[in-house]
């Protein structure tokens, strides 16, 4: 009998590979990221303010600290956009600063929240049993209590200060990501490839580091995106009550406290520092929304 080989044309198998390669879940992902307008602009200012904080060395027009008496409380012109001031410093050298010290607390306190909130849910949700109920119960008291009201408690017994305000946002965050990650562990846990690595002999830590934790990112990363957010405004409220970052400290919130004595006269001082902080939270928020619609795999392009 005489063999028949059937071959494929070369352009026909480019095609069908890149076609698979095109709907891979990441490029589905940023498929439809790229779709949601709102996640772009989002993204984009989120890019603008962290471009901003890490050049205000070099872009801010004044020292944040110089202080100028004969210039106090100033209306906005072209010498001080932003005006200046109770002490006659510029408010936009303090706004593009302010900008490095609230992306610093919101980033660092959520990681410790990312850390702490994942080990324990993914724990729980791994081991199950007894080792599961008593984690949860212990975020349980932790969300009784509401989030602002928990970490103004762990800043009045640490004492004010931004290292202490990291702290407390990434303490009062944990139970967020411990259920988040827990139910995300056991989602993932009763999967084949699971069962598949426990029967080949892998261990514990292999399977939750190899398995487990990668495919269960997408909600961990979507929730670490908004709540900067939170961490951002709940350290700016705690700027204002005077329990974060202290004077001379360009805080957002801080300036905010401060300039509510002048709202009448010089309602710039307060209302700029005002802005900022709402639009950097409103970034954030997008940019967190555009991520969770893009990392559902429900959603449809």
């Amino acid at each position: 009998m005489s063999q028949v080989q059937v071959t494929v044309p070369e352009a026909e198998t480019d095609s069908s590979a890149s076609a698979h390669l095109s709907r891979t879940p990441w490029s589905m992902m940023l498929k439809r990221f790229k779709k949601n307008k709102r996640a772009m602009v989002g993204l984009w200012m989120v890019v603008v303010f962290v471009l901003v904080a890490l050049s205000a060395p070099w872009i801010a027009p004044y020292d944040p600290y110089e202080q100028n008496m004969q210039q106090m409380l100033e209306s906005p012109s072209l010498a001080h956009p932003f005006g200046t001031d109770e002490f006659g410093r510029d408010i936009l050298s303090r706004i593009i600063y302010g900008a490095q010290i609230s992306l610093m607390i919101g980033i660092v306190g959520v990681f410790i929240a990312v850390v702490l909130g994942v080990t324990l849910g993914t724990i729980s949700g791994y081991f199950g049993g007894f080792l599961d109920s008593l984690i949860m119960r212990i975020m349980d008291i932790f969300m009784a209590f509401p989030s602002f009201l928990l970490a103004l408690a762990i800043v009045s017994v640490l004492g004010p200060g931004m290292v202490n305000v990291m702290i407390a946002i990434g303490i009062f965050a944990v139970p967020n990501f411990a259920r988040i990650a827990r139910s995300a562990v056991i989602a993932v846990k009763n999967k084949e490839y699971i069962e598949a690595a426990e029967a080949m002999g892998a261990s514990h830590t292999r399977i939750i580091f190899k398995h487990i934790i990668p495919n269960s990112l997408a909600p961990i990363i979507v929730l670490s995106t908004m709540r900067i957010a939170t961490a951002i405004l709940t350290a700016a409220g705690l700027s204002f009550l005077g329990m974060g970052a202290q004077p001379p400290t360009p805080e957002w919130g801080a300036m905010l406290s401060t300039g509510r004595e002048y709202l009448r006269a010089s309602p710039h001082v307060s209302t700029i520092p005002g802005l900022a902080i709402m639009f950097m939270v409103l970034s954030f928020n997008m940019l967190g929304d555009g991520l969770r619609d893009a990392l559902d795999p429900k959603m449809k392009l």
